[in-house]
């Protein structure tokens, strides 16, 4: 399991350097790609689809709405037009629901919504955060919020954990170990900032601030975290997929970065001067 894990990983972090740095058109379709991997997962989980099915109109409109909110995400920069595309798959779907009722459930339709926003959105805010001036920097810090903070996270619940920080809903999370993920998420951007953020905002105290921004998301991280473990409770499942060894599905290795990417975009626009 460790060398599938471990394989898994090495690929991960290879395709993560490739998209970010290459950015534009290939990293908003690397997204577009694991947007509609992770709706097909959470449709899955969350019973849009009936036992027996293997896919239906709801999941239909859901797949052809994420395409279209990406090409306008990437075509059109006014968020006017991306709001536009979230009013079109709702009234999409809402549309399917009325032609086709009483076929589906109220309840299918408004959770095809939440899983077509859910991680199709919240992925567009990597490309977002990679297209600010100096992007190609500042998406680094999405990173280190989230899988930084994993790694501390687990190893300070290793070393010092003693309280329990959600008993129910993943009993082997401690405060303490919480706490140890955001510290050094917090480090880890501190030293981010001055060995690489210094030489491109050297007019800024950006060491402190990548500081405070990697601190802040990596408390958002450990949310999304424990929001895509509730969904797994609360539908009795232990993994969202199986298409990474090792890891499950893309919404159990990107449940964080999900959370954290819109905070880190937001507070970068907030914080840093972009000249």
């Amino acid at each position: 399991m460790f060398g599938k894990r471990l394989m898994s990983s090495v690929v991960l972090v290879v395709l993560a350097l490739f998209l970010l740095l290459t950015g534009g058109g290939i990293l908003a379709l690397g997204m577009l790609i694991l947007s509609l991997i992770a709706f097909r997962e959470l449709t899955k989980a969350c019973g849009v689809i009936d036992a027996g099915q293997k896919n239906n109109a709801l999941e239909g409109v859901g797949y052809g709405g994420i395409i279209l909110y990406y090409l306008v995400v990437y075509g059109i920069k006014d968020p006017v037009y991306w709001m536009g595309m979230l009013a079109v798959i709702f009234l999409g779907l809402m549309f399917v629901y009325v032609l086709s009722f009483p076929k589906f459930r109220a309840e299918q339709v408004m959770t095809t919504f939440f899983c077509a926003f859910y991680a199709p959105v919240l992925f567009t805010f990597i490309f977002l955060t990679r297209n600010l001036p100096n992007g190609i920097y500042m998406v680094w810090m999405i990173f280190i919020s989230s899988w930084i903070c994993d790694t501390c996270a687990y190893l300070s619940g290793m070393a010092i954990g003693k309280h329990k920080l959600a008993p129910v809903l993943s009993p082997k999370k401690s405060i303490e170990g919480a706490v140890g993920g955001v510290v050094g998420a917090g480090l880890v951007g501190a030293l981010f900032g001055w060995l690489v953020l210094e030489r491109v905002f050297a007019d800024q105290n950006i060491t402190w601030i990548a500081a405070v921004i990697c601190a802040a998301g990596a408390v958002i991280s450990q949310v999304g975290d424990l929001a895509a473990s509730g969904i797994k409770r609360n539908h009795n499942i232990k993994d969202y997929g199986k298409l990474i060894p090792g890891h499950g599905g893309i919404m159990d290795r990107f449940d964080s970065v999900l959370f954290t990417a819109p905070i880190i975009y937001y507070l970068a626009i907030l914080l840093i001067r972009f000249d």
